[in-house]
């Protein structure tokens, strides 16, 4: 990938998204950020990628379910990563619809869009959360999807109309898997930043279930196995896991970052933070001998010294939320 190449970036006021972003402007690519409108325009993490990077950011405010506007913004980039969805579990028990509305039609939108263009390269943006509680681990790429809850189910929905676009049109696209991925920028539904900001400024932590273990990428690394999988020719039509490779029990993780800030806290188990039981994902836990062997990826940043880092940036980035509410 030459340094005149666009690239184009649905999703990119998000947590990996913006993240995804700035690794790309850091690599001396202009970049247009595909973010959802809202009236007053709000471009949410782009907010923290630094000034002297911004002047080749273009933004542009649309909506991925409208495909006059994604193709429209599309055209001219020669590179697409898709990480535009509705991402938080709980939220889709109460609104399954527009889970599938987004995460499949959007998905068909962004794909067609690229395919009538010209894209060279596309990168679409799946989940972990498609393989369900699964047989065994670590999960290999081909391990059967399992539809646990309305957000996976659309997941695997919009990983089928991908593979569908590269098996009937040659879309030269990719879909990446990421694991757990976590760091600064985060929203504070997810454990790790819900953790931290309840150990600082709460004295209370209120949590899930703690039995399920999840495998944990620090969101640079993620950020840089996006980058590695766009550069990519070798990699069309496939399904990558980005991942550690490790496991840890949400006990056990939650006990790490309360001792990493230093808090004392009482510890609270919270129903509101509980899934279904059966809609429960037990076990997470990657093989990325894929990704390892085709493009030489793995994860640089310890669990540790990740964590480090993302209670550093919630010190000095506090959200004004209630730490007593669950935001889903």
């Amino acid at each position: 990938m030459g340094l005149l190449d666009r690239v184009f970036i649905t999703g990119a006021a998000g947590f990996i998204g913006s993240h995804v972003t700035e690794k790309f402007l850091k690599e001396g690519h202009e970049v247009t950020a595909f973010v959802e409108y809202s009236s007053d325009s709000r471009i949410d993490n782009l907010v923290y990628i630094p000034e002297e990077l911004k002047r080749n950011l273009k933004i542009v405010f649309g909506d991925v379910n409208d495909f006059g506007s994604v193709k429209s913004a599309m055209q001219g980039h020669q590179v697409v990563l898709h990480l535009a969805a509705l991402i938080s579990i709980p939220y889709s028990y109460q609104n399954p619809g527009a889970y599938f509305r987004t995460n499949v039609l959007g998905t068909f939108n962004v794909m067609q869009a690229a395919l009538d263009l010209h894209v060279r390269r596309v990168v679409h943006t799946s989940t972990s959360e498609v393989y369900g509680t699964p047989h065994a681990v670590p999960i290999k790429e081909s391990f059967p999807l399992q539809g646990q809850s309305p957000y996976s189910a659309s997941k695997i929905g919009g990983d089928k109309v991908v593979e569908s676009f590269f098996s009937a049109f040659s879309l030269p696209v990719t879909t990446i898997r990421p694991f757990n991925t976590y760091g600064p920028r985060q929203s504070i539904r997810a454990i790790i930043p819900s953790v931290i900001l309840q150990s600082l400024y709460d004295g209370k932590v209120r949590h899930g279930y703690l039995e399920p273990t999840r495998d944990l990428t620090y969101v640079g690394d993620t950020a840089d196995g996006f980058y590695q999988v766009a550069k990519s020719t070798n990699t069309y039509g496939m399904v990558l896991n980005l991942g550690n490779g490790k496991e840890i029990p949400m006990r056990e993780l939650v006990q790490k970052i309360v001792s990493l800030v230093g808090s004392h806290v009482v510890m609270e188990q919270d129903s509101d933070r509980m899934r279904p039981r059966k809609s429960e994902v037990m076990r997470l836990c990657a093989d990325t001998s894929k990704v390892k062997e085709l493009l030489n990826w793995e994860p640089s940043v310890s669990l540790e010294e990740g964590i480090r880092k993302t209670i550093e940036w919630f010190k000095v980035n506090k959200p004004n939320y209630d730490l007593g509410r669950y935001y889903t």
